[in-house]
Formats: C-alpha cells, structure tokens, sequence
C-alpha cells in the first residue's frame, strides 16, 4: 500500500521558509524526520503529496490502487498508529478540525477526498502532536527525541564509548550507533538520552546533555558545550553553545557562539561568534515574520531565537536579534544587527541588501554540495528558481527605484 504524506494546506505556509524547499513531513524533529519516524512505525517506505514543484524530488509513489493517506504535519506514537492500521477504506481520522490521516481505495482520488471530505470519519483517541507552525520544532524536539529514541533502539546493544577519558552519566540512556569516535568528552544523559548516529564524532572536551541527537556522520567540535533538547543532522558540525536547537542537515556552526531555541535549514553556515538573542530585555513573548500573514505575528513564546532556510550563510560576528527569520539563500554579513526579517536571496546585512542572483546562488551552491559528494543538479536548481521567483515580493529592494543607492558595496 502506497503511504502517502500531504502537506496540509492550512499548515504548510506557517512553516516556511523551511517549506520552501521541502514537503511537511521532510521536517526533522527529533532524531527522524517526520517521515521516517512514519516509515519506522509503518514498516513501509512513505512518499509525498507536495508542491508540484517538489515532487522530482520527493515523489508521489503510485498514482492509483490502495493509499494510506497521512498528514505530514502529524508525528506518530503508538496509539494513532494503532488507529490509523485499524482504518478501513474509505474512513477518515481526524482531531477536531485536522484531517490527521484516511485510508482510500485509489490513490488517483486523494486530492478531492483531502477537498471534499470522506464517507465516515473517526475522532483520535488521543490528541496528536502536529507541527503547525516553525517554533513547535524547538518545543517539540525534546519530546520527540525521546520518542525515536525508544524507537530506534528497542531490542538493540549500544556500542561502547570506548574511550578511557570519558566521562558518561546514566549510560542506560546513550546509545552509540556503529563507527562512532568519542574522545575525552563529557556525556550527561540524566536528564534526557543521547543518540550518537553512525559514524559521527564527539571531540577533545565536549560537554553534551540530553535530550540529543547526533545524525550520522555529524561532529560536535572540540570545546562545545551541548545544553539539552538538542538535534545536529546528518553531515552537520557544531561548535560553541547550543540549546534547543534543530540543523537539520549538512549545515555548519563550527565555531563559538550562541544559537538558542533555533532551527536551521540544510546547507547553511554560520560564521564564528555568530550569535542569536533567544529572550527580549523586556521578557516580553516573542514576534517572528510570518509568510503567510505578510506580517509579524506573536509567537506566545519567550523564548524563540534563529528560522534560517536552506543554503543561507552568515559572516563572522554576525547578531541576530530575538525571533530573526532568514529566508532561502540568503548571505548576511556586515557591522550591526540585521533586520528581523531577511527575505529568500538577499546580499547584504545592516548596511542594506540587494538581490543574491541566481548565477551567484548556484555557484555558492555547486561548491558546498561539491563538499559533500552531492551535485547540485536539475532537480535541486529547478527548485530554487521556483522559490527565487515565488519570494521576489519579499524583497521589496527590487520595487524601490532608489535601491541601488542602498546596495553593499561587497561584491558578489
């Protein structure tokens, strides 16, 4: 049966930037994206019901014949997958107002069921967990990482630290995945477990605290310290302090700093003693950019630091201020603290932006993926032209006669 993940649409805009470049359930949170936590619990590969413009990389799956149709949005536990395998066709689940999952007889009817409804519906036993909005990953990730955590590990051996210098607390709570190198470390599970994915590495003098997730082949550099709550993706390297954070892959904060109650795209980096405020002055609830209001909008948080979107960059020293949303390719750098909302493929940073061009995103691009083995090929261009020209509304530069006056003098 196909499993089919779709971007609900009164939820995916609330999580852009990051839905720019990615269906829903892509999200990590926790150790797994939301997809494969599904895959985990379903036994059975998921595909995706996404953006026309996502769909060469994150496919559909069979286009007819039986379909388990899952909100992305929504993260499994083992009562709602219990509800949702006991569906039969034709029946749809949901939680008040959200549509959390139905099972249908053909696929090719999925997008005027989702419209116009099903022929019986059933409440959930339990509420769910649903990441409607960008801040829900920092406050779920905890909690999630928990969860794949008694997951992944059920029924299996950790390997051994293996490293004589050290020090773990509550190793019934760190589970070490194959190839993983640990040297003179200090690992505090007491609080939370750590997952140390395959052959990752935890250098000379680290301090982590869990809840932590380390994706597989991630670094936690020399000296970091690791507050808690905490998930480093796959092929990511962290330095300096950390809490409650997600990268979610192939990004880099490889030096000092503070990052707090952020969440950081793939293919990112942030320069040495980049900085993000997480808390006002006043302790007042935080306000981040909203894309789909077109505004700023109140949180209800306290705490709520850094949204950065995939393939955006930031020079040394930079400061973010509390509740900064950073959109796709973007390249801050400069003296002062950048505006609170920096639209998708802005060049620039106090001193004023202009327009991060295509040719110039792709050549960044080619050479950080290049890094990894990875191409930055059709699929991936396609893409960012796609979202390049979907946020040029953003940018209100390019709708200002006088913006050359205001440009950087940085060049590209």
């Amino acid at each position: 049966m196909n499993i089919l993940l779709f971007d609900d649409p009164a939820i995916r805009p609330n999580l852009l930037p990051f839905t720019f470049t990615r269906p829903v359930a892509a999200l990590r949170c926790g150790i797994l994206t939301i997809a494969e936590k599904w895959e985990h619990w379903l036994g059975e590969p998921a595909n995706y019901l996404t953006e026309a413009y996502l769909q060469a990389k994150y496919p559909a799956g069979p286009t007819s014949g039986p379909a388990l149709v899952i909100n992305g949005a929504v993260c499994p536990d083992e009562p709602l997958v219990r509800q949702i395998q006991a569906l039969a066709p034709g029946h749809a689940l949901v939680d008040g107002s959200l549509l959390v999952a139905a099972r249908i007889e053909d696929a090719a009817q999925v997008a005027e069921l989702i419209q116009n409804g099903f022929s019986a519906v059933e409440e959930v036993v339990e509420p769910v967990v649903a990441i409607r909005e960008v801040w829900h990953l920092f406050l779920q990730n905890g909690a999630q990482i928990r969860q794949d955590f008694a997951r992944l590990t059920e029924g299996r051996t950790s390997q051994p630290v293996g490293d004589a210098h050290t020090i773990v607390y509550a190793p019934e709570n760190i589970f070490i995945e194959e190839g993983v190198k640990i040297r003179a470390a200090i690992l505090n599970a007491e609080d939370g477990p750590i997952y140390l994915g395959r052959n990752s590495q935890v250098h000379e003098g680290a301090i982590i605290k869990g809840p932590l997730a380390l994706g597989e082949g991630a670094h936690i550099n020399a000296g970091a310290k690791m507050r808690g709550d905490n998930t480093i993706g796959p092929h990511c390297k962290v330095g300096g302090e950390v809490g409650n954070s997600i990268l979610m892959g192939f990004s880099n904060k490889g030096h000092d700093g503070y990052l707090g109650n952020s969440v950081i795209g793939e293919w990112c980096n942030l320069g040495a003693d980049t900085n993000t405020s997480n808390l006002k002055n006043n302790y007042a609830p935080v306000k981040i950019w909203s894309h789909t209001a077109g505004r700023f909008v109140n949180t209800g948080q306290q705490f709520c630091g850094l949204m950065m979107g995939d393939h955006s960059k930031c020079g040394i020293n930079t400061m973010f201020n509390t509740g900064t949303v950073v959109g796709v390719a973007a390249n801050i750098f400069g003296a002062g603290f950048p505006r609170t909302f920096i639209p998708s493929f802005s060049w620039g940073g106090p001193a004023g932006f202009e327009t991060f061009r295509l040719p110039k995103v792709a050549e960044v691009a080619e050479r950080v993926m290049a890094r990894r083995k990875l191409a930055y090929d059709e699929t991936e261009q396609a893409i960012m032209r796609h979202v390049y020209e979907q946020t040029a509304k953003d940018r209100a530069w390019e709708r200002t006669a006088g913006a050359a006056e205001a440009k950087p003098t940085t060049e590209q």
